[in-house]
């Protein structure tokens, strides 16, 4: 099935998901790149404004796609040590966005340890805006998602969405508790939804927002994303999401 079925329907960033995506070392995937940044386009239209952040941007394939997606006057803000597999990595980064049309005053490249930073830091960083969308893809532990994510929802827009990496991916099972304890922590937010993995590499991401903008959000992926919808959708207990999926069969029964 074509990993590009599901389009951003922005053109800059559709061209650059199935050309130069891939060639940029990482391992986000194309339809959640495609889901993430229709994210960004439905934002747009619906007037919320404001930066994008990404924690642990790695060499920028991720990073890119949503740089490309923002409105006029937007920024994108990476968050990395940029110090794995080595320190040029940093370099490797600012060279992918000048390759692929992402100019210097368009992004911050900030090296330093995300969870050291207070939340005043990261809006001073912002210019005291708050971001409309936040990609968590740091230090895989549960103790570091926790701090990421209280992190984000301090600074996080009243309409903005957080999006996780690699849930419920084999590698990192804990990660799942340090989701639920902060949905009991924080009632107003809530799962959005699931975008479903091409590869256990390419994996699972999250998608909160605030209960307040749940619906209007729901609709808009319904509209834009409906072949793309898993029917039996996911169960947060008791709060319902969609699943987003490249695949939307239903188990056979034998």
């Amino acid at each position: 099935m074509d990993a590009l079925k599901a389009k951003s329907g922005l053109p800059e960033t559709d061209a650059y998901i199935a050309g130069g995506y891939n060639g940029v070392v990482g391992m986000s995937s194309q339809f959640a790149a495609g889901i993430c940044c229709g994210l960004l386009r439905i934002q747009t239209a619906a007037g919320v404004t404001g930066p994008v952040v990404e924690i642990g941007p790695f060499e920028g394939r991720f990073f890119i796609a949503l740089a490309k997606s923002l409105a006029p006057g937007e920024i994108a803000l990476g968050i990395d040590l940029f110090d794995w597999p080595n320190p040029q990595v940093q370099d490797r980064f600012i060279a992918n966005c000048d390759k692929h049309g992402v100019p210097a005053e368009r992004r911050i490249a900030w090296k330093t340890d995300s969870r050291k930073l207070a939340p005043e830091d990261l809006l001073a960083k912002l210019g005291g805006k708050r971001p409309r969308f936040i990609h968590i893809d740091g230090e895989h532990s549960r103790a570091a998602l926790s701090a990421d994510l209280e992190r984000a929802t301090a600074v996080l827009a009243p309409e903005g969405v957080i999006v996780l990496d690699d849930m419920l991916h084999p590698g990192y099972p804990t990660l799942m508790v340090s989701v639920h304890e902060y949905l009991e922590r924080h009632p107003d937010m809530c799962v959005l939804a699931i975008i479903d993995r091409e590869t256990i590499v390419a994996a699972t991401k999250f998608v909160l927002c605030r209960k307040a903008w749940f619906k209007r959000y729901e609709d808009a992926l319904l509209a834009d994303y409906k072949d793309n919808v898993w029917p039996l959708g996911a169960d947060f207990e008791p709060h319902w999401c969609l699943v987003l999926s490249l695949d939307t069969r239903l188990a056979a029964i034998t």
